[in-house]
């Protein structure tokens, strides 16, 4: 069953994330250092690989992720940095993303790959050797799992 808060705040969150989306700008050079200070260097390399949106984005949800959870690992900070990496897999645009949202797996494998970007970024993250906590909570699951769906939101 839907927990409460999401659905409520889904249609809204995906509003919200389209238009900020739709800027390519990169995130600050303090937001660019700060994330890249947290990860391990193949996790690094992975962040890299993001879109500028999604990482701005990713920083934005592990900044909020920390204030919630204030007693965070550095394992679980990487988490909510890469809890969307999965979606370099995809090679999918903002309009493409929206496409697979709203029509869901069924229709190509980059929309599938999308839909399934939790466990496509648990495997990236654990062939680079990031911490299983890490790998846990992109897979989105574990202890710390509540607290980065809420900070995605």
């Amino acid at each position: 069953m839907a927990k409460p808060y999401k659905i409520l705040t889904e249609p809204l969150h995906l509003v919200v994330r389209f238009f900020r989306s739709l800027p390519p700008t990169p995130p600050s050079v303090a937001d660019e250092n700060w994330a890249q200070d947290r990860l391990l260097p193949g996790e690094r390399e992975l962040w890299i690989r993001m879109t500028n949106q999604d990482r701005r984005h990713s920083v934005a949800v592990a900044r909020r992720f920390i204030g919630t959870r204030p007693d965070a690992t550095p394992a679980e900070v990487s988490g909510a940095l890469l809890h969307d990496v999965g979606k370099i897999e995809c090679g999918l645009g903002t309009l493409g993303r929206v496409a697979a949202t709203v029509v869901g797996a069924r229709f190509s494998e980059r929309f599938r790959v999308y839909q399934d970007h939790e466990a496509v970024g648990a495997r990236l993250a654990a062939a680079v050797g990031s911490d299983p906590a890490t790998v846990e909570l992109i897979d989105e699951r574990g202890p710390a799992f509540d607290d980065l769906e809420r900070s995605d939101y």
